[in-house]
């Protein structure tokens, strides 16, 4: 029996010919993603034990994200503290204010993303990266520590889930309502500390950046990881940035996977998560009564980039944003923000009125740069919807594409795209 891509590349990286579903291994780790809010904890933790000696500083991306601009004296000393850390450790990887932005777009962006490769980050959405080809996943603060001090972390090799994605997607469709669909099937639940691997026409079809949004949330179905074999656009995209060697992993055909799923997506619709799970999705058709919407946000590092822009953009040209909706804009890093502004993106947003900030975090978690009021709605093109994920226990998130978001702040309540098309 062969392996899968996932369990070729923890062989390797554990120095075993073959390693299998439930195995214990510690494998070594090419890349450790930082970000502000889970680092600090790590610090406190790594100088209680007196362990201030990095493995590898130049295995090691740190990105402050969450609450930038710094929004408060807390987040201000927090940052403050990682600045400090990066200083006295020599790292060179550094993405503050200027040249910043969400971690999991600044990543790949800026080369640090690469087929083969081990990666971690002390978030959970650190399952993007899999679109490239990569073991990804996310971690919590006291795993971060250990791997910084060591160069290695433990794990549990995962069993893989394979979708096979076939068809051609109806215009208004787009890789966000794919992956809505898929965990909308399967549940929360239903990939729990499995590896999402996802293949077929329609993935070949893709951008980079449409199976970045895939892979982002292989963790709202409980995934350890979602991946993608890298392909000719893999190695374009990452040849343009990375700069080390690497080695492209593809599973083998009599690989072994604890469920199969054949989904032809050409009938699919724009799927739209109502409150409070990324598995309680519907299709624009089953939507029946309407959903005032009194936010309508754009962003995040399932869909700031600016593919995702462009696709909004090319919607709400023309209109204006409905008078009882308020519309934030966010692109995903200064990059972005720098490219959208030389399309000319920024300007359509803002003549729709709009708000286009600089990249952060921020509203996505409920941090700052957009928060819920009670009893308001949010159509969001972030990755979750919880109770109170964007301010108010009593506000209520809605999950769609980048289209969805801009169609909706047109109308004020939640609407098809593809009206606008």
């Amino acid at each position: 029996m062969g392996s899968t891509i996932t369990e070729k590349i923890l062989a390797k990286h554990c120095n075993e010919d073959i390693v299998k579903p439930g195995q214990l291994i510690n494998a070594d780790i090419d890349v450790i993603m930082c970000h502000d809010v889970t680092t600090t904890p790590a610090l406190q933790m790594l100088e209680e034990k007196g362990l201030t000696k990095i493995a590898n500083p130049d295995s090691i991306v740190v990105i402050p994200d969450h609450f930038v601009p710094n929004k408060d004296i807390k987040s201000a000393d927090m940052v403050a503290r990682i600045r400090r850390w990066v200083k006295d450790n020599k790292i060179e990887k550094f993405y503050d204010l200027g040249r910043h932005g969400v971690c999991h777009g600044i990543l790949p962006e800026q080369g640090h993303v690469a087929p083969g490769l081990t990666i971690i980050g002390a978030d959970s959405h650190t399952c993007t990266h899999g679109a490239l080809g990569a073991f990804s996943t996310g971690i919590g603060s006291s795993d971060l520590a250990a791997a910084v001090s060591t160069g290695q972390l433990w794990f549990k090799v995962p069993e893989s889930i394979l979708f096979n994605l076939n068809g051609k997607l109806p215009k208004g469709v787009y890789s966000k309502d794919v992956i809505l669909d898929i965990i909308t099937r399967i549940g929360v639940d239903g990939a729990l500390y499995k590896a999402m691997e996802f293949q077929g026409e329609l993935i070949d079809s893709l951008s980079i950046e449409a199976r970045m949004t895939m892979t982002n949330m292989a963790i709202e179905a409980g995934g350890k990881s979602g991946i993608i074999a890298a392909d000719d656009k893999t190695l374009e995209y990452v040849k343009a940035r990375y700069k080390g060697d690497f080695e492209v992993v593809t599973s083998d055909k009599d690989a072994e996977y604890s469920e199969v799923f054949d989904i032809d997506v050409s009938e699919m619709e724009p799927v739209v998560c109502f409150p409070h799970l990324p598995s309680n999705g519907k299709k624009m058709s089953e939507i029946t009564e309407d959903v005032k919407v009194d936010q309508a946000y754009l962003g995040s590092c399932t869909n700031g980039r600016i593919e995702d822009l462009r696709i909004a953009a090319e919607i709400i040209k023309g209109h204006k944003v409905h008078p009882e909706t308020r519309m934030i804009v966010v692109p995903a890093t200064t990059d972005i923000w720098k490219q959208a502004n030389k399309e000319g993106l920024i300007d359509i947003f803002m003549e729709a009125g709009a708000t286009v900030t600089a990249a952060t975090c921020g509203a996505c978690l409920g941090g700052h740069n957009g928060i819920l009021a009670a009893g308001e709605k949010c159509i969001s093109s972030t990755n979750r919807n919880f109770v109170g994920r964007m301010g108010s226990p009593k506000s209520k998130v809605y999950l769609g594409s980048p289209a969805t978001v801009a169609a909706s702040a047109i109308e004020g309540k939640i609407a098809d795209p593809r009206k606008y098309l």
